[in-house]
């Protein structure tokens, strides 16, 4: 829509300066045309021109067309509102919302607010910056003066926006712009009138939430009449007097001063109850124990006395068991002396019978012996040989003397032992 606008009124006007360069044109024609009359001796050639004035007037007439078509195209931007304003009866009622509308030419306008949140504020904003340029944060701050008559510097912020459904009354009863004709004063005015029913401290920190929300209540009343809607009122900051803020800095020292003295209290009465209760759960602990303890004696004293009753028989018992035990060993020893002496009698016996058995064989042997060396005599020089040494070797030669070396060993044999036998005698 904006692009037709702008072309009706590129028409119109491009219309408009061809009327005026024909006009123009015309003019300097006959401008010059006279220029050649007037001169002395000079040869009229050109005809007259003649100035199109009506072809001048049909462009500008014509030209009006696109202008009035384009000026009754009105477009209004997001974000934005309007109202018509006529100038032969006034404001017109009716809202004129963002997009393209159409109005009388020249007996209409539109005139356009924001229906944007907008906010106003006092004294310092978030960024540390004043709320408006070339006016410093301390005058900025809303002075108002408390119910003591001290005077405080509140920072105020606070966030509306114009209803759309109001702005034929906006624009037909309330002073333009808005934002710095009504909503400052009024804001300031609530304040001023609220403020003085409470004290310092209360608004401070006791009621400071009350003071708020009641300020809040009575904005969004009054800008609620003007066509004006309040989001949000908030307290951002309070500035105290010098003076009552040093007094108030030295009585909240006071006050933390004993509220941590009335913990510090209530601690060592706790501490102290919890010592008691200790020391209570200890004597009955102790009481407990000596009396667990006393059960304790008392079943060992009668699990002793019922023992006992069965300890005695058992002990009893048990003596009769080890004199009977003794006996039995005593008897099984008597058994054991005389199972010994019969036992040896018995070796003694068996040892004597084999003793006279060996001797008769023995005897039994040498009277073999002595019946083969009777009938073979060179059997003596065997067994001399052989117990001589084992490494002998023995031969058996005849008697007959012939092996004469055998002769002469046996002989020196017994000459050596004939002289070994002298010298133990010497």
């Amino acid at each position: 829509m904006l692009a037709l606008k702008y072309l009706l009124i590129t028409g119109g006007l491009g219309m408009m300066i061809a009327a005026v360069c024909i006009l123009t044109y015309d003019l300097y024609r006959e401008m010059l045309y006279r220029r050649l009359l007037e001169t002395p001796g000079g040869t009229v050639s050109a005809v007259p021109v003649a100035l199109r004035w009506r072809t001048s007037l049909a462009l500008g007439m014509l030209a009006w067309g696109p202008l009035l078509v384009a000026f009754s195209i009105v477009v209004v931007p997001s974000g934005m509102a309007g109202v018509r304003v006529s100038e032969m009866s006034g404001t017109m009622p009716g809202t004129l919302y963002p997009g393209a509308h159409v109005v009388m030419p020249l007996m209409e306008d539109v005139a356009l607010f924001d229906t944007r949140d907008q906010i106003f504020t006092t004294g310092v904003a978030e960024d540390g910056k004043a709320a408006a340029t070339n006016v410093s944060a301390k005058t900025q701050l809303l002075d108002v003066q408390a119910k003591e008559g001290l005077t405080l510097g509140l920072a105020i912020t606070v966030r509306y926006r114009l209803d759309a459904k109001k702005l034929d009354y906006i624009q037909g009863n309330l002073p333009r712009p808005v934002e710095k004709e009504i909503v400052p004063p009024t804001v300031a005015s609530v304040w001023r009138e609220v403020v003085p029913n409470y004290t310092v401290r209360d608004v401070f920190s006791a009621k400071r939430e009350e003071v708020r929300q009641r300020a809040a209540g009575m904005i969004t009343q009054k800008l609620a009449a003007d066509g004006i809607v309040v989001k949000e009122v908030m307290l951002r900051d309070i500035q105290l007097p010098p003076e009552y803020a040093k007094g108030l800095e030295a009585l909240l020292l006071k006050e933390q001063e004993n509220d941590r003295m009335g913990v510090e209290t209530e601690l060592k009465g706790k501490e102290v109850r919890i010592a008691e209760l200790e020391a209570e759960a200890t004597k009955v602990q102790q009481i407990k124990q000596a009396e667990g303890e006393a059960q304790v004696h008392v079943l060992q004293a009668k699990g002793e006395s019922d023992a006992m009753q069965y300890t005695l028989p058992l002990k009893q018992k048990q003596i009769e068991q080890s004199r009977l035990e003794a006996q039995a060993r005593k008897e099984a020893k008597v058994i054991d002396s005389k199972a010994e002496g019969e036992r040896r009698k018995l070796l003694a016996e068996a040892e004597a019978g084999r003793i006279r058995v060996t001797a008769a064989a023995d005897a039994e042997r040498m009277q073999g012996e002595a019946a083969v060396l009777k009938e073979n005599p060179l059997l003596i020089n065997k067994i001399v040989a052989e117990r001589l040494s084992d490494k002998l070797q023995i031969m058996m030669v005849p008697a007959d003397g012939k092996f004469f070396f055998a002769n002469d060993v046996l002989r020196g044999m017994g000459v050596a032992n004939q002289s070994g036998q002298a010298d133990q005698q010497r």
